[in-house]
């Protein structure tokens, strides 16, 4: 038996993709916390959390896009053309993001709020239309002839902006409970105030989300609610709905670390969810993994240097975590 390249190629990123949304989410959802807080000091202290590692952070948004191009170019090629507004949008929101970590600090007391702007603007930019992207590409993209047969502004529907205002509760939550783990004093304490409303806007949306997906989409219904797989699938809802319960708990007794812990467990669950729903469709609703690949050759070529980047990635980003472990104060940075 031959090895399946698509689907290493596919775990590969999904891999990916997983490692960027909780890595880039919570220092985007810090951006998305800024108008919350208005000490300048407090706002340093938010922004020190994650300077040391933020754009090492965007290291898997990069192997996940040069993924897609290289092992599924069919995939690359339709996806970017159905969503080339939201995703210039997105990176539009990051370069400000990006910009606003390196020259804040290096601003005059007078011109800081421009930078504390561009931030905030930044984040929510490009949160929300990593969302919209999100709920765009759930609801379909229509093929013809192996090329996006759609328009413009096909991905503009009240799913996807839902999903894109949905994603900016979901990044503030890991945000929130990010500073949760890593400061202490005031702060964190506004965090704690901040957590269990977000937890529990959070657990509307994905109801939200859950119910609206299955009702416009009957092949997506289909795979949860047929028999067996409604007995295989449930215990996604049901871990779900654990897990907020438990966050909430934790965050009711100022917990440190175990809030965080928790919204990744939640991001897991949410991911696995969409798996669940869309796979092996690497361009909803109809075309998968095996019919999007590259030849075998080029795919196994791009195997071997990618299995052997990954773990000097990971690596790295395992010890720049390390480095940096510990909570952040306004009088010592980390400790």
């Amino acid at each position: 038996m031959g090895i399946d390249l698509p689907l290493i190629w596919a775990i590969i990123i999904i891999f990916g993709v997983m490692m960027y949304v909780v890595m880039d989410g919570f220092d985007l959802g810090i951006g998305i916390l800024f108008p919350f807080i208005k000490g300048e000091k407090d706002r340093d202290v938010m922004m020190n959390t994650v300077a040391p590692v933020w754009d090492g952070n965007e290291t898997w948004l990069v192997l996940g896009g040069a993924a897609l191009f290289g092992a599924f170019p069919l995939a690359y090629s339709v996806i970017l053309s159905a969503l080339y507004m939201p995703l210039i949008l997105m990176l539009l929101g990051l370069i400000f993001r990006g910009v606003a970590f390196e020259f804040r600090f290096k601003a005059r007391a007078e011109k800081r709020h421009i930078w504390d702007m561009s931030f905030i603007g930044g984040s929510l930019v490009a949160t929300f239309f990593q969302g919209v992207a999100l709920g765009a590409f759930i609801d379909g993209i229509p093929v013809v002839s192996r090329q996006y047969a759609g328009g413009g502004l096909d991905w503009l529907t009240p799913f996807s902006v839902f999903c894109g205002l949905a994603l900016i509760v979901a990044y503030a939550l890991l945000g929130c409970t990010w500073l949760i783990m890593k400061t202490e004093g005031p702060l964190q304490a506004s965090m704690h105030k901040l957590g269990k409303p977000l937890a529990l806007a959070l657990l509307v949306i994905m109801g939200v989300v859950s119910l609206w997906t299955p009702l416009t989409h009957a092949d997506i219904a289909a795979r949860w609610f047929t028999l067996p797989n409604l007995f295989w699938f449930l215990p996604v809802p049901i871990l779900v709905l654990v897990t907020l319960y438990g966050l909430i708990k934790a965050i009711a007794r100022n917990a440190h670390y175990t809030p965080f812990l928790l919204t990744l467990v939640l991001v897991f669950l949410g991911y696995s969810g969409l798996g669940i729903s869309l796979w092996p469709n690497i361009i909803p609703p109809s075309i998968s993994i095996w019919d999007a690949a590259a030849p075998p050759q080029s795919q196994g070529f791009m195997l071997v240097g990618t299995l052997f980047i990954i773990p000097f990635i990971l690596g790295y980003t395992f010890w720049s975590y390390y480095v940096f472990r510990g909570k952040v104060t306004h009088e010592d940075g980390y400790h």
